[in-house]
């Protein structure tokens, strides 16, 4: 398997999934992105894009012998982020084992949510019924993940309790801000560091005037932002149906995030269903003259951040 720290986008579109061809390019799944770091497997968010990346994981187990093991960390239960859990091939195999994580919120906790998404008649199979094991537990804005080479299960640690002592080489460690900028009880938005290298994923986050200084000093010299950037400026500022308040930014919120924080690269993340592979490429170019490093998250997109 060897030591690598690698991103995969599977999906990257918002609200609901696409298919067609004007998004044949950039794809039409909704969220999914998974990360491997050394032996571990976490995919962020359950969107339709899991169901691929399901199925990429049962392929890497039967040809290389991985265990069939992932850590999924929601950023929040809204629908396109939880709709592609029913069809995600792994919860459904005995060998499978799954550690889910999620906001610990005051009207639903993420388990309640997956078991919402399963609910006979409206689907024939319960959670109950999945064959996988599942290890799900809500996360408290004051906790972190830290996965151990060798190890497969997680450790939760209060991260005020644990701060980082320069004895992690090869620990992979999971930090959570909560953004309040989205609809309901907000979102979660996630730092994975590994060997000295950084991933931040922050989606369904609204910006601020003058940038969103806690997201700034939370993405802070990583080597690659996930942004979201559902909306152009004109969609935001519309006059007649305005997108102000929905929680979502603009590619333009993006850049001065990435930019003010120091950040490698972007990845503008979480397209709007309506926007079509030729919007979305102009976008990038337009953004790349100002920032070299920021691209559209693209499904089939592989980024490795050690390099």
């Amino acid at each position: 398997m060897g030591d690598r720290f690698l991103v995969r986008f599977w999906g990257v579109r918002g609200s609901y999934p696409v298919p067609g061809p004007h998004t044949v390019r950039v794809g039409g799944n909704t969220p999914c992105v998974e990360v491997e770091a050394g032996d571990h497997i976490i995919l962020f968010d359950g969107g339709t894009g899991i169901i691929p990346a399901g199925r990429a994981m049962i392929q890497r187990h039967q040809e290389q012998g991985r265990p069939l093991s992932a850590v999924i960390l929601f950023s929040h239960t809204h629908h396109d982020h939880i709709q592609g859990m029913p069809y995600f091939a792994p919860a459904y195999a005995a060998t499978a084992t799954l550690y889910l994580f999620g906001p610990r919120a005051v009207r639903e906790q993420v388990s309640e949510a997956l078991r919402r998404a399963m609910v006979p008649p409206n689907f024939p199979i319960s959670v109950e019924d999945l064959r996988a094991v599942r290890v799900v537990r809500s996360l408290a804005e004051t906790e972190g993940i830290w996965l151990f080479p060798g190890q497969l299960d997680p450790e939760v640690r209060n991260v005020f309790r644990d701060p980082p002592d320069g004895s992690e080489d090869g620990v992979v460690r999971i930090d959570v801000l909560k953004s309040y900028a989205h609809p309901q009880e907000g979102v979660y938005l996630y730092r994975v560091s590994y060997r000295g290298h950084t991933l931040v994923y922050a989606t369904d986050t609204e910006g601020y005037q003058g940038g969103d200084q806690r997201l700034i000093r939370f993405a802070q010299n990583a080597d690659l932002l996930i942004h979201d950037a559902q909306y152009t400026l004109e969609e935001y500022l519309d006059p007649v149906v305005s997108k102000q308040g929905w929680g979502h930014s603009t590619p333009e919120m993006a850049l001065e995030v990435a930019l003010a924080a120091g950040v490698r690269r972007l990845a503008f993340f979480h397209h709007d269903p309506d926007h079509s592979d030729a919007l979305l490429l102009d976008i990038e170019a337009r953004a790349q003259a100002q920032f070299p490093g920021a691209m559209m998250a693209r499904e089939g997109l592989e980024l490795d951040l050690f390099t």
